[in-house]
């Protein structure tokens, strides 16, 4: 299961149930997809085709919504 932390526009912001423990978000777009990592501090860990525009508009969501992510996180995966 993975659930959908925020749609906007075209993104969807999401996590995988099954997947490694440091927090983050996946973000699909019609180009691609992009994972960022929320800790120790916001950074792009893989980008698949996202254009750098929408890129740009992620990581300013991510930043803004970052401790709502983060907290949505710790429910998902009781931590």
């Amino acid at each position: 299961m993975s659930p959908t932390f925020l749609k906007y526009k075209n993104f969807r912001f999401y996590v995988n149930s099954r997947e490694e423990t440091r927090i983050h978000v996946h973000v699909h777009t019609p180009d691609g997809e992009i994972k960022i990592w929320l800790e120790p501090e916001i950074e792009i860990a893989v980008n698949y085709g996202v254009r750098q525009k929408d890129v740009k508009k992620i990581i300013e969501i991510v930043k803004d919504k970052q401790n709502e992510f983060k907290r949505r996180w710790k429910e998902h995966f009781r931590t």
